[in-house]
């Protein structure tokens, strides 16, 4: 059973930065999707950023692009996200997604991922 845990969140003002990180265990594939998303209230679940655990690509939401970086430690199998320049429209609850490629649903799709984290709030103040 593949198993994900984030840490990293936090509170920050505008302009601040904060590293996310999410700890996978449990998946024996050789090839992964992995993602981030985040959910604000009252709005639905984005996503925010993915990368291809064993292969080459990754890709963000226009929103955060030039802003945030997603990369992987496959020693460590974990995945960071990190956000610089935070804006107060950044505040939500962030989580980690691990997808097993064989669907064709686009990577912002939360119907692509198999399993998800329990998430970790960040906020930004202004």
């Amino acid at each position: 059973q593949v198993q994900l845990v984030e840490s990293g969140g936090g509170s920050v003002q505008a302009g601040g930065s904060l590293r996310l990180s999410c700890a996978a265990s449990g998946y024996t594939y050789s090839r992964f999707l992995m993602a981030w998303f985040r959910q604000a209230p009252g709005k639905e679940r984005e996503g925010v950023a993915a990368i291809y655990i064993g292969g080459v690509g990754t890709n963000y939401a226009d929103s955060v692009k030039g802003r945030f970086t997603i990369s992987q430690d496959n020693g460590k199998k974990t995945v960071y996200l990190q956000m610089n320049s935070l804006k107060p429209e950044d505040t939500a609850m962030y989580y980690c997604a691990a997808a097993s490629l064989g669907n064709s649903y686009p990577w912002y799709r939360q119907a692509k991922y198999n399993y998800w984290g329990q998430g970790t709030q960040v906020t930004v103040s202004s």
